[in-house]
C-alpha cells in the first residue's frame, strides 16, 4: 500500500520521467564499466603472462587479471556511480540538475573533482571479487564450449 501511494506521489510531481531520472547516467556506467572490464582483463593478462611466464589459460593469470580489471573499473565507474545516485536521490518535489552534465558540474563545484570517487574503497570491495567471478566464469565456459580464451 505504501509504494503504492509513493508511485502515485512520483508519478503526480514528475509524470512517468521521473520513473527514469538517472537513466542516461546508469547507461553510460554501463557501458564504461563493461569496456573497462574486458578491456582491461584482456590487456592484464598479457602483462600477467609476460611478468609471471603464466600460460594465458592459467587459472592464476586470469584471476589475476580479473583483479586488476576490478580495480580500472572502479578507477572509471566511481564517478557514473556518484552522479547517477545524486540524479537519483532528488527529491521527488523538485529538480536539482537538469541532466547528467549539470549533475556532473553542480557536483564537482559543490564537494570537487575527488568527491566523483567518493566511496571507493567499498565500490572496489565489491567490483574486484564481482569481477574476478564473472570473469573466470566467462573463462570455464569458453573452454566447456570449446571457444578460445580471452
Amino acid at each position: 500500500a505504501r509504494l503504492m501511494v509513493l508511485v502515485k506521489d512520483m508519478y503526480a510531481k514528475q509524470g512517468i520521467g521521473g520513473f527514469y531520472r538517472g537513466v542516461e547516467a546508469n547507461v553510460l556506467r554501463a557501458c564504461v564499466l563493461n569496456a573497462t572490464k574486458m578491456g582491461c582483463y584482456d590487456i592484464s593478462k598479457g602483462y600477467v603472462t609476460e611478468a609471471t611466464g603464466w600460460d594465458r589459460k592459467d587459472i592464476r593469470t586470469s584471476f589475476s587479471a580479473a583483479f586488476v580489471a576490478g580495480f580500472f573499473m572502479t578507477c572509471t565507474v566511481s564517478p557514473f556511480d556518484r552522479i547517477r545516485t545524486n540524479l537519483m536521490n532528488q527529491p521527488a518535489d523538485k529538480k536539482i540538475y537538469d541532466g547528467f552534465l549539470d549533475c556532473v558540474v553542480k557536483t564537482v563545484k559543490a564537494d570537487g573533482v575527488g568527491s566523483l570517487w567518493r566511496g571507493f574503497i567499498p565500490i572496489w570491495a565489491r567490483f574486484a571479487p564481482q569481477a574476478t567471478l564473472q570473469l573466470l566464469t566467462i573463462e570455464f565456459l569458453y573452454g566447456a564450449c570449446g571457444f578460445k580464451s580471452i
